[in-house]
């Protein structure tokens, strides 16, 4: 299928389908300083049976910013007006990051909507306040560039900075061609958000992956939110980063996959 553009309250957002078009959807949300291109192996194997329905989050790749400020809220709103607009009514959501955190609060906003979530290298609150607002200040004031070296370490494990240097140089244009004032609104957004209140609600089964190697939502704070999940099962890959669908997106739709069937959605 191909790209299109979905207007919620006067913000157009970037999405992408593929797949049948009465298959069962799977939804896909974005880490920060990213864009939907992150799942492309992760969807070029599900897109067969799976209708996958990506999207560019506000402030990122095609996607508008709209009014400011941004909460998780009004994320997860914005994936519950693309699943409408589509006539979705159940799901299986799979976000990395702050994607994760988009997952909880859509989850939250609308329970019945899904059969199961996946959540990678997330938690119900990452980082602290004083963290991001030197982040928000930082990309104000130096921008993108001047940062990225350093989110790339936490981005992906050793290996990938070792063996895949023409990809660790495209991912790095994909981050610094985000838009500033959007990477500074979705960092605030992260800042002010704590679903720690909300975990013993999610009632579905979930899937929480880990990379061993992840430098910016480590192994033991998402294994401990993965424990806080009612029906949750934690796994961690070894020599892998920030975004396992990039640096293992054969682990990720297997993962996905097992899910899916216990959730017998497709």
């Amino acid at each position: 299928m191909a790209s299109t553009f979905v207007e919620v309250d006067g913000c157009v957002l970037h999405v992408r389908l593929d797949g049948p078009r009465d298959g069962p959807a799977l939804l896909f949300s974005n880490s920060l300083g990213t864009d939907l291109r992150i799942w492309d192996a992760v969807t070029d194997a599900l897109s067969d049976r799976w209708l996958c329905i990506r999207m560019d989050k506000r402030g990122h790749g095609l996607s508008a910013l709209g009014d400011a400020p941004i909460t998780i809220e009004r994320l997860a709103a914005d994936a519950l007006a693309v699943l409408d607009h589509f006539g979705v009514r159940r799901t299986v959501m799979v976000g990395v990051s702050i994607g994760g955190l988009i997952a909880q609060a859509t989850y939250a906003a609308r329970p019945d909507a899904f059969a199961g979530l996946m959540m990678c290298d997330t938690a119900a609150r990452i980082g602290t306040a004083d963290i991001w607002q030197q982040r928000i200040d930082m990309v104000r004031t130096d921008g993108l560039a001047a940062m990225a070296d350093t989110i790339l370490q936490r981005w992906f494990a050793p290996a990938f900075h070792r063996d895949r240097p023409t990809d660790l140089a495209g991912y790095r244009q994909m981050l610094v061609r985000t838009p500033a004032e959007g990477y500074a609104a979705a960092s605030a957004a992260i800042r002010d958000a704590d679903l720690s209140g909300g975990t013993a609600a999610i009632r579905v089964p979930c899937v929480v992956i880990c990379g061993a190697n992840d430098g910016a939502t480590p192994p033991d704070l998402v294994s401990a939110f993965a424990a806080s999940l009612p029906a949750a099962r934690y796994v961690e890959l070894p020599d892998v980063g920030h975004l396992p669908s990039i640096e293992a997106p054969d682990a990720v739709v297997a993962q996905l996959k097992a899910l899916l069937e216990e959730v017998d959605h497709g």
